[in-house]
């Protein structure tokens, strides 16, 4: 895979982890009231540790996107993870996310400042 590949899997897989661990968080218990491990139900402890999982699996893309281009050109890249997660939470049904045209803005300037950074002139 080339430099690219490893920072696009990076950002989705960070991405995704993001959206794992925040529809499986709701529905854990509290820790305090834990009193066995299967009160934690199955789905969400399995979203949790597929969400760490997929962190691991980011870091290790990230690495080797390192290898291919400086990182200040690669960094800002991603940036890309916080588009995708907002789109994907005021998308999708099972976040309950509001959309507001405040936080749409703050993702057009995500973009734009990404822009600016690593497209050359």
């Amino acid at each position: 895979m080339k430099g690219y590949g490893w920072v696009a899997c990076s950002v989705l897989l960070v991405s995704a982890a993001q959206l794992m661990m925040r529809w499986a968080m709701p529905q854990l218990p509290d820790v305090s009231s834990l009193t066995s491990l299967p009160a934690i139900g199955l789905l969400p402890a399995l979203l949790l540790v597929a969400g760490l999982g997929a962190y691991g699996l980011s870091m290790l893309c990230w690495i080797r996107a390192l290898g291919h281009f400086p990182l200040n050109r690669v960094y800002p890249l991603l940036s890309l993870s916080y588009v995708l997660v907002w789109l994907a939470a005021v998308s999708l049904p099972v976040f309950h996310e509001a959309f507001s045209w405040h936080s749409l803005a703050g993702v057009v300037m995500i973009v734009i400042g990404l822009l600016c950074i690593v497209v050359k002139p």
